[in-house]
């Protein structure tokens, strides 16, 4: 659990989640917190991990995840939006032989319209680029295969956008991911630490950024025939009307060709990020 002055939060949510699961390894990454989360973390008798000052959410993913001793790793937010009952549910899926399960936010969950309509449009893009349906691509709320999840550490980002990432390497290295139904209450301690209006770029980079690094086809390929497209339709034009090839028509052919190369370029730049995931998963194994 990665926690940032969560102290409040986590004096309700540590004792459930060590009654529910006594024996598994719990583990808060305290990422600079000025409050007690530290005292509250002993209190309970778990791990925590403590960085000297506020690295971002993701930092205290990777750092949690390369901490942990287990095979198998359940990633959740301190917060108390997401209840320690449903992890059993997570587990069974997760059993049947996935790789990844997340939980999937539904209707009438903590988050407010703003965030709920911003999570389905990336998920829909997401499950466009992938071609598989994602029900939650925004979701810290998951259970993965600790061997595998460690092969992205280097891709994963310090910020918020790490379930994004992550979902998107395992689907592009063809690793099975489910998704499970949770509903997730409002917090009762504290406020988000993040901001629609500070955020909102961050995340149009993300979309981007899944374009580039993940499916790059899918993305440059429409542009690229947008524009050719669009250069047939001017050049029509401007052939009936006046009987002239014009210099728009030529940029937007250009713009197409430059376009869909690189595309291609951008295919194979993502490919090297997966061309060893066969042989770092024996080892894993």
């Amino acid at each position: 659990m990665p926690a940032r002055n969560e102290a409040a939060n986590l004096r309700e949510l540590l004792p459930r989640l060590v009654a529910l699961m006594p024996d598994a390894e719990i583990i808060v990454v305290d990422d600079g917190s000025t409050d007690d989360t530290a005292a509250v973390c002993a209190e309970s008798r778990v791990r925590c991990l403590r960085h000297h000052y506020s690295k971002g959410n993701g930092a205290a993913i990777k750092a949690g995840a390369r901490a942990a001793r287990g095979d198998v790793i359940v990633f959740m937010d301190a917060d108390g939006q997401h209840k320690p009952e449903d992890i059993p549910s997570l587990l069974e899926k997760f059993n049947e032989g996935y790789d990844m399960v997340v939980g999937a936010r539904q209707s009438g969950s903590q988050a407010g319209f703003h965030r709920a309509a911003a999570n389905d449009v990336f998920s829909r893009f997401a499950s466009w680029m992938v071609m598989q349906p994602i029900g939650d691509l925004t979701s810290g709320f998951r259970v993965v295969r600790a061997s595998r999840f460690r092969q992205f550490l280097y891709l994963l980002p310090n910020g918020f956008s790490y379930p994004t990432t992550i979902t998107m390497s395992f689907f592009r290295a063809g690793y099975s991911v489910a998704y499970v139904p949770i509903h997730s209450p409002r917090r009762s301690n504290g406020s988000s630490h993040i901001h629609p209006l500070r955020d909102g770029l961050r995340f149009l980079l993300i979309i981007i950024k899944i374009g580039t690094l993940f499916s790059p086809q899918r993305l440059f390929l429409p542009i690229s025939a947008s524009f050719f497209l669009t250069g047939v339709a001017y050049y029509l034009y401007t052939y009936i009307t006046s009987g002239r090839f014009t210099n728009m028509s030529a940029l937007l052919f250009i713009s197409a060709i430059f376009t869909f190369l690189i595309g291609i370029v951008s295919e194979q730049v993502s490919a090297l990020h997966y061309k060893n995931i066969d042989t770092i998963d024996h080892q894993g194994e």
